[in-house]
């Protein structure tokens, strides 16, 4: 009976479709790019600070069959472009710059697999003296008029004056063909990807130090830049027989599971200075949290991102990973009024490489992602309360397989990349109270010992065919 138990369980998760601590200069990131015909909603990674003079960038990432299409979201109080502009000074001003490398595996130096494109803000006037593009040649970059777009938008008083904006955004749209390919690269295929954010805050200034991503990344060294795959990877499942069940939650079992989230909470960073102490606020002790995006950067006050930790130790060593699910309770949601009702957000679960600390965990120093993972839909409340919550789930095989090889505990990162408004979606932290201890973030764990393995026996499972 407990083997079938096992067996039902797995099959139930596979429908959901140490203390190293590494520094973030340690971990090399990855962005798993989805296409369209995929997914209604592109990869998402962040980097940056809120400040009155630092610049904060959300990165989306989409593909069609023929185009790969990034849009960076930048949250900037001070709007400046120049507005009779040469390529050599285009990063001189609030500009972004993307770095392409098709091989994957990455050369050292720069040669012709290797693009980037420059990309401007500026205000009415048609984009084509306000982009740029280069190729790699001799460890150097040499200009090539290659055939791309660039859309952008900005919020706030007025560019070029001294008055408080919000920020701006750029879209690029780079047809494949562009850099020498007829179509999309098969799912799975490696490119290297970097950005930078370049920003300035005085007309007659020198412009500020860029903000880059990953934060080591050299424009002219490839193997420093990140790597961006095509397709959402799945979790290959080992050839294994189950074994146990662990079931991970903040108290039970003696298990610590610290969470928070970062942002503008629940009311839109409400009574803060949004450039002086939104960035920097903790929200420790809170007993819901929110996970929300928008694509309008000027109401950027209600983002707000989640992180939690569940250590790994309840599981035996020496096993493998066969399933793994987090679970959330969402309890109600930002939207209606004037608006109407709130929509469905695609919440995504990425994997962060560091610790944190819950008292002191802020929007400005909360760790980067490494990767994103899985993503889920989330429906909004048919009431203003949802008690007990409705549980959602994001399948993380393939996270915690990695985290528990790795002898660390799985870190978590979840974050949308939605566009509409009242996004918000509030789920039950770790410290509700005992009493709805159920309702908290749950991490369950399907362990098992390889086929392979000495005294092991596995049955093959013929699940019964299904048809309409």
């Amino acid at each position: 009976m407990w083997l079938l138990f096992l067996i039902s369980l797995v099959s139930a998760l596979t429908l959901w479709s140490g203390d190293t601590t590494y520094s973030e200069s340690q971990v090399e990131r990855r962005v798993n790019v989805p296409s369209w015909s995929a997914s209604d909603a592109p990869a998402i990674f962040w980097f940056g600070d809120v400040g009155l003079n630092d610049t904060y960038a959300d990165v989306r990432l989409i593909h069609d069959e023929n185009t790969l299409e990034i849009t960076v979201h930048v949250i900037d109080r001070l709007l400046l472009y120049n507005a009779s502009p040469t390529a050599a000074d285009l990063n001189l001003w609030d500009a972004v710059t993307l770095y392409l490398n098709k091989d994957g595996v990455g050369e050292a130096i720069l040669d012709d697999s290797a693009f980037r494109f420059d990309a401007q803000l500026n205000w009415w006037e048609p984009r084509s003296e306000w982009q740029a593009s280069y190729r790699g040649q001799n460890s150097t970059w040499v200009t090539e008029p290659l055939s791309f777009a660039t859309v952008t938008g900005w919020r706030g008083e007025a560019l070029n004056d001294s008055s408080d904006d919000k920020g701006w955004n750029v879209s690029f749209y780079i047809p494949f063909a562009s850099l020498g390919i007829s179509g999309v690269p098969s799912v799975g295929t490696d490119w290297r990807l970097a950005v930078a954010l370049h920003d300035r805050d005085s007309m007659a200034g020198p412009p500020m130090p860029d903000k880059v991503w990953p934060e080591l990344m050299d424009p002219v060294t490839p193997t420093t830049w990140g790597r961006m795959h095509f397709g959402i990877p799945g979790y290959e499942k080992p050839d294994a027989a189950p074994e146990g069940v662990v079931t991970i939650r903040h108290g039970l079992d003696g298990n610590t599971v610290p969470d928070g989230h970062v942002g503008g909470s629940f009311e839109c960073g409400m009574g803060l200075n949004h450039w002086t102490e939104w960035g920097n606020t903790n929200y420790a002790g809170s007993t819901q949290i929110n996970i929300q995006n928008q694509w309008d950067i000027s109401d950027y006050p209600c983002f707000s991102k989640y992180f939690v930790t569940f250590p790994l130790d309840d599981i035996p060593p020496d096993k493998v990973i066969i399933a793994a699910s987090l679970a959330l309770r969402l309890c109600c949601n930002a939207g209606g009024g004037n608006w109407g009702e709130a929509p469905d957000s695609y919440i995504q679960a990425l994997t962060v490489g560091e610790d944190w600390v819950e008292t002191s965990l802020t929007w400005n120093n909360a760790p980067l992602a490494v990767e994103n993972h899985s993503g889920t839909w989330v429906e909004p409340t048919e009431g203003p309360y949802a008690w007990p919550g409705i549980p959602y789930h994001w399948d993380v095989s393939r996270a915690v397989a990695d985290a528990y090889s790795s002898g660390v505990p799985l870190r978590l990162a979840l974050y949308s990349a939605d566009g509409e408004r009242h996004t918000g979606k509030y789920f039950t932290s770790s410290d509700i109270d005992d009493y709805n201890a159920s309702e908290r973030p749950t991490l369950s764990v399907v362990w098992g010992s390889p086929c392979d393995a000495p005294g092991i026996t596995c049955f093959k499972v013929h699940l019964p065919v299904v048809s309409n």
